[in-house]
């Protein structure tokens, strides 16, 4: 991954946290910021996982590089909602 892809993946990954925790059914009691990170990892994960499965450089958009990170994203935020819940 080159260093722009890093930060483009930083950056996709504040919006992607917010997508998974919209793609995610009810409501969730974790803070923003975290829901933010949770973005961030997902990106940078979905951005490997793509480049692995050799879907990371398409024409245009890259669809299926964009809803594997909101698919971790989603999972992400689900399994911290359930854990962060139960510390409250």
């Amino acid at each position: 991954m080159e260093i722009t892809g890093f930060f483009t993946a930083i950056i996709i990954g504040l919006i992607i946290g917010a997508l998974g925790r919209l793609v995610v059914p009810g409501r969730q009691r974790i803070p923003i910021l975290l829901t933010l990170a949770i973005g961030v990892v997902a990106a940078l994960l979905g951005t490997l996982v793509a480049g692995v499965l050799g879907v990371d450089d398409t024409r245009g958009i890259d669809w299926i590089e964009l809803f594997i990170q909101i698919a971790f994203a989603a999972v992400g935020v689900s399994l911290l909602a359930r854990t962060y819940g139960r510390r409250r």
